[in-house]
């Protein structure tokens, strides 16, 4: 028996809270439209919508992204609470939802099996399509950080991901290669995405082999972040997804708490520039990665004028 704070049902959720507010006038509806063309269609791969600020007002922050050509968002899980809220979220369209505990909140796992039967209810009974497991991984950098726990918590994850064969968002510091070993003992099972990369070419090296794809965010947009810069050069576009990890992380000239997913914009602009290629080539490149590592639920999606 799942104790109760852990057994997941699904109640009646409440009305959608990207109904604008009060104060904000109804959008009316989206017309051909003229003048310059739209931007390329970006995808934020890792942005916490149901965090503040974002959640204040989360229908301008997506009126403000589609207006940058980012019509859709994944939002992961950080702990048990959050579950509900992110799964309300993605009731709206271009918001998807992935579930899962962090490594921070590693403690709060009553048993690893607990944790990974609490998991797989909520995903079997969530009536919007969880894309991914996440966001989960390790982390010796946080005080008092106990890495055979949060070792425990992670591999309960990671072979429910590959039960269900979903993608995995994985969060890690400081224990890189404890990560790479714990993905390479699924031998080729499981899929997803090493997000908020901001090392150097030496450890892409050693993920490389695993399969997984690398999240790159506003660390590109720093001329000083040397390490990150020098990974997004040496990256194939075919390995490279991109994020935002609003409102956790900021870009040059932008405070954490004033990232939003229309950033993605940015970071796709920086990385272009880092690779010497046109912005429509990283835009469709990492676009595409996207929807194939997230699956079908993603790819089909078409801007609020139609246009995909």
């Amino acid at each position: 028996m799942i104790p109760a704070p852990w057994r997941f049902e699904s109640p009646i959720l409440h009305p959608s809270i990207l109904k604008p507010q009060p104060d904000t006038p109804t959008p009316s509806p989206p017309s051909t439209p003229k003048g310059p063309p739209m931007p390329p269609l970006l995808i934020d791969t890792h942005c916490h919508l149901n965090h503040p600020p974002l959640n204040t007002n989360p229908a301008a922050v997506l009126q403000r992204a589609q207006a940058q050509g980012v019509t859709r968002v994944i939002t992961p899980a950080y702990d048990r609470a959050s579950w509900l809220p992110i799964l309300d979220l993605a009731r709206n369209p271009g918001i998807f939802p992935a579930l899962g505990l962090h490594p921070w909140v590693a403690d709060q796992c009553p048993t690893p099996q607990e944790l990974q039967d609490a998991l797989a209810q909520a995903i079997a009974t969530a009536s919007q399509r969880v894309v991914a497991i996440g966001e989960i991984g390790l982390d010796t950098k946080i005080e008092n950080a106990d890495l055979p726990q949060q070792m425990a918590v992670l591999k309960a994850q990671l072979a429910l991901a590959a039960d269900l064969d979903l993608p995995v968002i994985l969060h890690c510091r400081g224990a890189f290669h404890d990560l790479v070993a714990a993905v390479k003992a699924h031998g080729g099972r499981l899929r997803g995405v090493v997000h908020a990369w901001t090392r150097g070419p030496e450890l892409v090296q050693a993920f490389y082999p695993t399969g997984l794809l690398f999240g790159l965010g506003g660390a590109v947009t720093r001329p000083n972040a040397k390490q990150a810069r020098r990974a997004a050069k040496v990256l194939p576009l075919s390995r490279i997804v991109l994020e935002t990890d609003a409102p956790s992380i900021g870009l040059q000239g932008v405070r954490p708490e004033e990232t939003e997913p229309r950033h993605v914009a940015d970071v796709a602009a920086a990385l272009a520039a880092i690779k010497e290629e046109d912005l429509a080539t990283v835009a469709a490149a990492t676009t595409r990665n996207a929807e194939e590592l997230f699956g079908p639920s993603l790819s089909g999606k078409t801007r609020p004028d139609g246009i995909r």
